[in-house]
């Protein structure tokens, strides 16, 4: 169920991105060309992103927990969203320093903050994972990213090289899903959903994916909602 965010929450949602030092921004998400980067997605990046945060807390309960792993500009409609609609505490994780200390300013009138480490570390249970473009990020796996889009080149893929980085995503899969309080929600993309329902599989959790897709700016990978986990009756 999408629910329509205040217009309070909007007005805020756009603060944020209007605070944001998309200079500074550039080298994180650009190798050249970030002034014309962001001119262009500035916009379907803060439209995109409110409507999934408006679908999202149509699903979550208040006063619930979030763990967000690589969270970037992209989630920042829905961090917001989560914690002034839903009074939820939410705890965004992303290793690049320098956009962190970006978001971080932008965000200081609220409660949120990012923090530069592994997500991994973070204590206690979520009833909300969002993990998107993490495991399919082609420049941390370049050559799982291929296969998972369905462009792998078979006279120049490494098997060898395939294999290590599927080692890395299982296992930052392995080590963040156990946070998640079940039943529960993961928000992923619709490349990712293998990795997660392998681990509910290996794990013997049902788990169901909503036909629902919602479009994103950045990356282009549609996102999707999984519920893992059944209610006690």
């Amino acid at each position: 169920m999408r629910t329509r965010l205040p217009g309070s929450t909007c007005r805020t949602i756009a603060s944020v991105f209007a605070h944001l030092n998309y200079k500074r921004l550039e080298s994180v998400y650009c190798y050249e060309g970030g002034d014309e980067f962001w001119r262009a997605k500035r916009g379907p990046c803060l439209r995109l992103g409110t409507k999934i945060a408006e679908a999202l807390v149509g699903k979550l309960s208040r006063g619930g927990r979030s763990l967000y792993i690589g969270a970037g500009v992209t989630e920042l409609p829905a961090l917001i969203a989560e914690t002034i609609d839903c009074e939820r505490h939410v705890e965004p994780y992303n290793l690049r320093r320098s956009e962190v200390t970006v978001l971080n300013r932008a965000c200081r009138s609220l409660s949120v903050r990012f923090l530069a480490r592994d997500a991994s570390s973070a204590q206690g249970r979520f009833d909300h994972l969002w993990m998107v473009s993490v495991l399919n990020d082609p420049e941390r796996f370049p050559h799982l990213a291929p296969l998972s889009y369905g462009r792998a080149d078979p006279v120049t893929f490494d098997p060898a090289r395939f294999q290590k980085e599927r080692r890395i995503v299982q296992s930052i899969v392995n080590r963040c899903m156990p946070k998640l309080k079940l039943p529960g929600l993961v928000t992923t993309s619709s490349e990712e959903v293998i990795w997660i329902a392998d681990w509910c599989h290996r794990h013997k959790a049902p788990y169901r994916v909503d036909r629902k897709q919602y479009a994103t700016a950045l990356v282009g990978d549609p996102v999707c909602f999984m519920k893992v986990g059944r209610a006690e009756k």
